[in-house]
């Protein structure tokens, strides 16, 4: 069994990681967290001794890294005896992250596909270009990682293997959607790192359906969803990381994923975009300056965890999916609802960062107790979902199910 976890990254997600950690300091042993800028790190130890979220009395110490180092990532892991590395820093240190895991023997989780930074939504497979390539090294060294286990990716997938595992027979199509019907005040700004975000938008849209990959550009294709709490919303066929698993372990079955977008945010994208402030690709002003768009974008917009304070509203995320039960067409919808101001008062940060925050823990507790340490390279719905839905429950993200019978927690 494992114990002592290293967490890389010191934004919103990472703070609710340190926090979600803490609570479990009793199963998960000494914690950790690094980034290039300690006194994130240190920011994120403050806020947890302010909110007295250690479990039992243990260690929790503050870092600097350079994530992109393999070597001294490798290094780090060592000095710390770090067993899991939970890997909620940029999507763009993903590999250094995971090929210190595979130096050093510890598990490995993160939330995002990797990225590199001079590409723009790469074709697909996704995981193929990086990290399945990784799978059998994994599994020579026994190495344990679990890809994408944040919310979507991850708590996502979980819920299309417990729909076609519990509810359906076959399964057809499997939608996600992705609701935040939440409001921080702001006259613009993104809920995670902008230049990740926009990144995912500027590309095509890649979907799988009728066993091929679709092509479509972004905002082109949307519709409205009843859901709950939330109510009806508009949202967009958008590319995403979990449908480059799901098309590959439900390869029979059409995989989208929608995302809500409100008129004013796909004005601003959209000028942005035309006018090339959304390019990665350097520039050089009138006065020499070498310069690259989209990070100058990302720098004048708010601090995504700058918007927790300020923060209401809520959260709806869920899988519909759909095939036949008995013989006969079902649907079963698999979500979560989530609240803003509830995750703030936990652990200071909004509750974007609280839904991708709270899944790598629940799994790093998994692998902990022996039920997830699978000694190979996984995505979640490889997985039992089970427990890990179970837990999930307990730390704050419940999971209910509305299908023909009504609508239930489970």
């Amino acid at each position: 069994m494992k114990k002592n976890v290293l967490i890389i990254g010191a934004g919103g997600v990472a703070q609710v990681v340190a926090h979600k950690c803490a609570q479990a300091n009793d199963v998960l042993g000494d914690l950790h967290i690094a980034s290039r800028t300690l006194s994130k790190c240190e920011a994120i130890l403050a806020s947890v001794e302010e909110k007295g979220s250690m479990k039992a009395p243990g260690l929790f110490k503050a870092h600097a890294v350079d994530a992109m180092d393999t070597g001294a990532v490798a290094q780090l892991i060592r000095h710390t005896g770090a067993e899991i590395v939970i890997n909620v820093g940029s999507s763009f240190v993903n590999m250094t992250v995971l090929e210190a895991c595979l130096d050093t023997g510890a598990a490995y989780l993160d939330t995002a596909i990797h990225e590199d930074p001079a590409k723009i939504c790469e074709t697909p497979p996704w995981y193929g270009n990086y990290e399945w390539r990784r799978r059998e090294r994994c599994a020579e060294k026994g190495v344990t990682a679990i890809l994408g286990v944040g919310f979507d990716p991850g708590v996502v997938n979980a819920y299309a293997r417990l729909a076609a595992d519990d509810y359906l027979d076959t399964v057809t199509s499997i939608d996600i959607v992705d609701i935040n019907a939440g409001s921080h005040g702001r006259w613009f700004s993104t809920n995670f790192d902008p230049e990740i975000n926009f990144r995912e938008f500027t590309g095509t849209v890649y979907s799988w359906q009728k066993g091929a990959w679709q092509e479509n550009s972004m905002f082109e294709v949307g519709q409205e969803f009843d859901l709950p709490v939330v109510g009806k919303q508009k949202a967009y066929l958008t590319g995403h990381d979990e449908v480059h698993s799901l098309s590959a372990n439900y390869p029979d079955a059409d995989v989208r994923f929608w995302m809500g977008f409100g008129d004013h945010y796909i004005n601003v994208f959209t000028v942005l975009k035309n006018l090339g402030l959304l390019s990665e690709k350097p520039v050089v002003t009138a006065e020499g300056l070498e310069v690259i768009p989209l990070k100058v974008v990302k720098a004048v917009l708010p601090d995504p965890s700058s918007l927790a304070p300020d923060y209401k509203g809520k959260t709806c995320i869920g899988d519909f999916v759909r095939g036949t039960k008995d013989g006969a067409p079902a649907e079963v919808f698999v979500y979560n609802v989530a609240d803003h101001e509830e995750a703030y008062a936990e652990t200071g940060a909004q509750g974007i960062s609280y839904t991708a925050g709270v899944p790598p823990v629940a799994a790093a507790v998994l692998i902990a107790r022996g039920e997830w340490d699978v000694a190979r390279m996984v995505n979640v719905e490889e997985l039992d979902p089970k427990p890990f839905l179970r837990l999930l429950g307990e730390m704050g993200l419940p999971t209910r199910v509305r299908d023909a019978a009504g609508d239930r927690a489970i």
